[in-house]
């Protein structure tokens, strides 16, 4: 399976100062990862990268997301724009050399195979990653429960003795 937004880097281009490296999401690549990640429409993304290699295999990739989405709010239902802007930092690592312990303070793991890492995917991990599970639109409020005991389905057990 190719992903939405593939941009395959050989690992031999990653010097002893690094590679900066920046993913721009084309519109039809923005229409896709709207699909994919479950969203009205995501108007752009770009995400930076700075990677240094570790090792001969290991690369640790520092970078910034920045996206224009749109997301529908679980309060009113309606549609709303947001703009993202998150930093990461994340390793790519051999497949079959990725950590069984999940570590909540280290560095998420990103398996590759062959000499080639792709940065279009990574981009679309945290992209995932960045999105709110239960967005809400700006001054979006949950209405008040009814106070009214008698509405309780309880307090219908409670006149029954």
């Amino acid at each position: 399976m190719i992903p939405e937004c593939s941009r395959p880097v050989s690992l031999d281009r990653i010097g002893p100062d690094g590679l900066d490296y920046t993913v721009e999401a084309s519109p039809a690549e923005c229409g896709a990862l709207a699909l994919r990640m479950d969203l009205p429409a995501v108007h752009a993304m770009s995400c930076a990268f700075h990677l240094e290699r570790q090792g001969r295999d290991m690369v640790l990739a520092r970078g910034v997301l920045r996206a224009r989405i749109r997301q529908t709010c679980v309060v009113t239902l309606e549609d709303f724009d947001l703009a993202l802007e998150e930093r990461f930092r994340l390793r790519f690592v051999p497949a079959g050399q990725v950590s069984e312990e999940v570590d909540p303070e280290g560095d998420d793991e990103i398996p590759f195979t062959g000499n080639e890492i792709d940065l279009g995917e990574a981009a679309a991990e945290q992209l995932g990653l960045a999105l709110d599970p239960y967005p809400r639109m700006p001054g979006a409020e949950l209405p008040e429960q009814a106070a009214d005991p008698a509405e309780n389905p309880f307090a219908v057990l409670r006149r029954l003795n």
